[in-house]
């Protein structure tokens, strides 16, 4: 008969969870924003070149509308365009913008909506360790 065929998805949790194992194996990547603010259309083609840069480009990327004050604050809401990975922000901490807000990323080119590429990837590779 063969060796049973174990489904890829359980593969996927398997190896997760083996010690030493520091990397994330499955990414839940999120875009939060409001409508009100330009942009979150921009910011999700760029998360997408950023993960698929790194590699992963079978990881999809969740668009999570924020429409309330009471949203916000349960999402941890770092204004407008908030890129999370696992339900953490990706470039949160002191200077990030906070509630209701259209959210501005240090660029070279200066404040901007959507923060570069190459800021992405930097962003990713230090979260997931890649």
């Amino acid at each position: 008969m063969g060796r049973p065929r174990i489904p890829l998805l359980a593969l996927g949790s398997w190896f997760a969870a083996l010690p030493g194992r520091d990397k994330i194996a499955v990414m839940q990547v999120s875009v939060l924003y409001f409508a009100d603010c330009p942009n979150w259309r921009e910011a999700g083609r760029r998360i997408r070149t950023a993960l698929d840069h790194i590699g992963r480009a079978g990881v999809e990327v969740t668009f999570v509308p924020v429409e309330t004050e009471i949203e916000a604050a349960q999402a941890g809401f770092g204004g407008s365009r908030t890129f999370t990975v696992d339900g953490v922000d990706l470039f949160g901490g002191p200077g990030a913008a906070d509630g209701m807000s259209c959210r501005l990323y240090a660029t070279d080119g200066g404040l901007a909506g959507v923060p570069e590429v190459a800021d992405l990837v930097a962003a990713l590779r230090e979260r997931i360790g890649c």
